[in-house]
């Protein structure tokens, strides 16, 4: 390390997440020095030289610098190379979901590191958020009795561009895995069956990617628990990311703050005058800061990894099981998608 204190961290992929990766990390305490990469070698240097921070020719030149640990905001298909080459030199990785863009390179990657101790921190931010941490604890303590029904809802205000969506991995594995693992996470409990169906109400570059704009999934948990999960591209109210925990003496609501994107039609209601959240990055600020806060105390060694590959492994299998779920119109028990 750069010292007993500080730390210098690499991080590769300047795009809209990784540039706020950047600047969290920049003024994170205990960081010395952040150094970026991008296969856009001007795309980097523009954003160092709005963050101030150092910048490298390429990925290799990252490679080449004396790092403490590595996080990877790079296109999904370059994650499995950029986890095991970082692994193999002995660098702490912090990498964006997913490990990789399908399951079989998602179990090559676990099966290249799983000797080695060097720790790989996967990107699910929901896991730091206040309210998501709160309704585990409030379910783990035995508060909201025995739970009968989960409710999620991860709703976009408007969709990515076309371009994106072919390579996006669909709905379930893009967006609905936040879902998926958020649920695991909070109940401690694993998903053993689902239901998945899904429609096409908006652009039709959903539709020929063979792709969905809107799903409804239904979960069973091994404890018998049923979840469901509500997934769009169209929420034109705004950003709508809600758990509901119901249980047989309580319940807990993540996300039902001002600025949640519901309109009460009750004639007594008074509606709150706060702007919906625009997105992802606005939602989870703050989660995202204590998630690479959380990895820099990994790094440490004052922390165990509070997200494993194997977790990503375990929400993406889910997200596999939607997907033919939806294709065959049937159940699908989550062992069938298991390798």
């Amino acid at each position: 390390m750069t010292s007993a204190h500080t730390v210098t961290i690499g991080l590769a992929g300047t795009g809209r997440i990784g540039t706020s990766h950047a600047e969290t990390l920049k003024h994170l305490p205990g960081v010395d020095t952040v150094i970026v990469a991008d296969a856009d070698a001007e795309r980097a240097r523009a954003a160092a030289g709005k963050l101030g921070v150092e910048v490298v020719a390429d990925i290799d030149a990252l490679f080449a610098s004396p790092l403490d640990g590595l996080v990877i905001a790079t296109a999904t298909d370059s994650h499995p190379e950029l986890i095991t080459r970082a692994v193999d030199a002995g660098i702490p990785v912090f990498c964006e979901k997913p490990v990789a863009a399908d399951i079989r390179g998602t179990l090559e990657v676990i099966t290249h590191i799983e000797n080695s101790t060097v720790p790989v921190q996967i990107g699910f931010q929901r896991r730091f958020d206040a309210g998501y941490r709160a309704a585990r604890a409030a379910i783990a303590s035995g508060a909201l009795g025995w739970l009968h029904t989960l409710r999620a809802t991860t709703l976009d205000p408007a969709p990515p561009p076309a371009e994106y969506i072919p390579r996006s991995g669909g709905l379930f594995r893009d967006c609905g895995v936040h879902d998926f693992d958020i649920i695991r996470w909070v109940t401690g409990r694993e998903v053993v069956e689902v239901y998945a169906t899904g429609a096409n109400r908006g652009e039709t570059f959903f539709a020929d990617a063979g792709d969905v704009d809107t799903a409804a999934v239904l979960l069973r948990l091994d404890d018998g628990t049923l979840a469901t999960v509500s997934l769009s591209r169209y929420n034109g109210a705004g950003y709508d990311v809600r758990l509901e925990a119901l249980g047989s003496r309580g319940n807990a609501i993540v996300g039902l703050d001002d600025r949640a994107p519901l309109t009460s039609v009750e004639p007594d209601y008074t509606p709150s005058t706060f702007p919906a959240y625009p997105g992802f990055m606005e939602r989870f600020r703050r989660a995202y800061t204590d998630e690479l806060a959380a990895f820099l105390s990994v790094i440490k060694g004052d922390l165990e990894n509070p997200c494993t590959p194997a977790d990503a492994l375990a929400a993406f299998y889910i997200a596999e099981a939607c997907e033919l779920s939806r294709r065959e119109g049937r159940s699908v028990a989550v062992s069938e998608v298991r390798h």
